[in-house]
């Protein structure tokens, strides 16, 4: 049966073969996803093969429970034994309710809890302010500026990456420094101060924090990352 996840009103699941329309019209076929999420174009379902996506055990539906239809999806990847990174669409016609916090939210508990990760990343364009909310309300903060990327659409994309670590790593940080200012005043909110992240005012090109994972290339990868709405 596969990994079964649940939210209020979400079941996060594996793909199956009779999901092939449900995905079509939701992230194929809808150009606003994939204005912000990478994923090649398909003008008919025909030219859809789903068949791929369900076999791969790190590549999730996100369905309504009240329908089980398929709405988006959600996955993980460059996945080593301390990390990941996520990637999520959803079709433009769930924007705005809440499902893609929700479904992050629930995904990252499994990152975290079942898969065992350290550190869990996300990156979205540059400008796609829907997704950077999504992330925060998840609890990510900024990682990092990568310039220039990847070509996507015929046009240089530059990322910006957030991430999150597991909260059992972080507390055991926070007593440990805490322990090392147990002789002074205030040890305990020292220890978050040092520890929490901090996103510079303005991101910029000539941010100190520029990152560039490769060299630009062309994007030709069926839907991994760089979601749009909340």
């Amino acid at each position: 049966m596969g990994v079964s996840m649940e939210t209020e009103r979400l079941i996060i699941d594996p793909i199956r073969e009779p999901d092939k329309l449900d995905y079509y019209h939701n992230i194929s076929h809808d150009r606003k996803v994939l204005e912000t999420f990478i994923c090649k174009y398909a003008e008919t379902p025909d030219e859809l093969d789903i068949s791929p996506y369900t076999v791969n055990e790190k590549m999730f539906a996100i369905r309504l429970k009240e329908t089980g239809r398929l709405i988006g999806i959600i996955l993980y990847f460059d996945d080593t034994e301390d990390g990941c990174e996520i990637g999520y669409g959803i079709g433009s016609e769930y924007w705005n309710r809440g499902y893609t916090t929700e479904a992050v939210k629930r995904f990252l508990d499994y990152c975290f809890e079942d898969k065992g990760f350290q550190t869990v990343y996300a990156s979205f364009f540059t400008g796609n302010e829907a997704s950077k909310r999504v992330m925060e309300k998840c609890g990510m903060t900024y990682n990092r500026f990568s310039e220039k990327e990847l070509t996507y659409l015929g046009v240089e994309r530059d990322l910006i990456y957030y991430s999150i670590v597991n909260r059992e790593i972080i507390e055991r940080a926070i007593a440990y420094v805490t322990e090392l200012f147990s002789g002074n005043a205030g040890g305990h909110d020292a220890a978050h101060t040092l520890l929490s992240p901090k996103m510079p005012k303005s991101v910029t090109h000539e941010s100190p924090t520029v990152y560039r994972k490769h060299p630009v290339k062309k994007c030709n990868i069926v839907g991994f990352k760089v979601n749009q709405t909340e």
